[in-house]
């Protein structure tokens, strides 16, 4: 058996990894550790690049890979702690990869510049002005029963 499970001599036996899940809700990642088990189930986040469970336990310099909606994050573990602090204490137990920064930084370009989604409907409910311009076609067009007159007289 390898000493990789093992804890470092000198070092408590909590400091040398934790659970997975308690790590990303200590380190403000998700608001509680249900929404973090959840999203490890569905297989959104990976550790050194491979699929983790709830219960895989995270070490220091572990690397850390969640999609998210449009985006993937990458973080490298810096620190373990086994309860939620306040933001900056949190922000203190990651660093993000500068790949994952520049990927975060593209991903709010686009969404800058992205398209209105006005715009882009094409079909679908008229808007009152629409519904305007229709009435008003409607009140002056001709019809071709309009124009058949009684010419027999």
């Amino acid at each position: 058996m390898s000493g990789r499970g093992k804890a470092p001599v000198g070092a408590p036996a909590a400091a040398a990894d934790m659970r997975l899940d308690k790590w990303l809700w200590a380190a403000r990642f998700f608001k509680t550790r249900g929404l973090a088990t959840d999203e490890l189930d569905r297989g959104r986040i990976r550790i050194n690049g491979q699929d983790a469970k709830p219960s895989r336990s995270v070490r220091v310099g572990d690397l850390v890979e969640m999609r998210q909606p449009g985006l993937v994050r990458t973080v490298r573990v810096l620190g373990l702690s086994a309860q939620r602090g306040p933001a900056p204490v949190a922000r203190q137990l990651y660093e993000e990869t500068p790949e994952s920064i520049a990927a975060q930084q593209a991903a709010a370009e686009r969404r800058r510049f992205g398209v209105e989604p006005a715009e882009a409907l094409t079909e679908g409910r008229p808007t009152k002005r629409d519904r305007r311009d229709l009435v008003e076609w409607d009140r002056w067009s001709a019809s071709a029963d309009d124009l058949d007159t009684d010419d027999d007289d």
